[in-house]
Formats: C-alpha cells, structure tokens, sequence
C-alpha cells in the first residue's frame, strides 16, 4: 500500500545565500530536475541576499523510483545588481521543514505577489546577455530546464 507524501505546506520560508547554495546542492546530489547549477547561483546571486522558496507543487518521479519525493517550490531570487527573478528549485520536503518560519502572513503574501511579478531567469539572462553585449552568454553550459 503507497503511503501518502507528506502535505504540501502553504507558506514561504526565507533563505540566506549560503543556505540557497546547499539547497541546489542537494538537488543536484540527488538529480532533481529544477534547479540552477550551484555554480551560476554562486556567480549572479547577492551574497548578503534573503531568498524566499514558496512549494507550489508535490513532484514524484514514478518513472525513476530512486529518486525521492520533492517539493517544487517557486523562488524569489535576489541577484547581485539588486533585483529579484523567479526560479524553481526541487526540495526534500524534510529538509524544507527544517527550514526556520520567520515571515508573517502579511509579509508572505507580498512575497508570493513579488514572486507573481518577478522576471524569469531565463528572461534576466537574456536581457543581461544582450546588456553586455560582446561580453558572451551569461549561461553556462549544462543548464536545467528551468532556465530554458
């Protein structure tokens, strides 16, 4: 008998960088499809930044077994110039609960209305790319599917 995944929590937790860069780390230990690679996070991220992970969705591979449940959680990404884009990133519903709530409801509304108007990575990349100019792509290569 299949047990029931645990129930997709309805709220937003705040990360600090360092933290955000552990939790891409062990969605790419575990090959967890959305997720930016650690090492484009460590370059474009601002390094005194809160970060907020909002789980929208409850992912189960049924296809790749050995791969474990995780929460899809949208996130409101603090890059170094300032602004704030959207990404995803896959999360072990675990490691999320060990996650700290420190927001208050009013604050985690305007959260997840500022994660509803943020630019996309791919959006911002783009843009940055076309900012710089000659400069080259901002992309590395290897990206996830989120930033396609």
């Amino acid at each position: 008998m299949a047990t029931c995944p645990p129930a997709l929590p309805r709220t937003v937790r705040a990360v600090d960088t360092a933290q955000l860069l552990d939790l891409a780390q062990e969605a790419a230990m575990h090959g967890f499809s959305q997720r930016l690679p650690v090492d484009w996070l460590r370059e474009h991220l601002a390094t005194e930044a809160t970060h907020y992970l909002f789980p929208t969705l409850v992912q189960r591979l049924t296809h790749r077994p050995e791969v474990p449940l995780q929460w899809r959680c949208q996130q409101l990404l603090t890059v170094s110039i300032g602004e704030e884009i959207w990404g995803l990133l896959d999360v072990l519903p675990d490691t999320f609960d060990k996650i700290p709530e420190t927001l208050d409801t009013a604050s985690k509304k305007d959260i997840v209305n500022r994660i509803e108007q943020a630019v996309k990575v791919r959006k911002w990349m783009e843009r940055t790319a076309a900012d710089a100019g000659s400069l080259g792509p901002a992309q590395p290569a290897g990206q996830s599917e989120e930033m396609t």
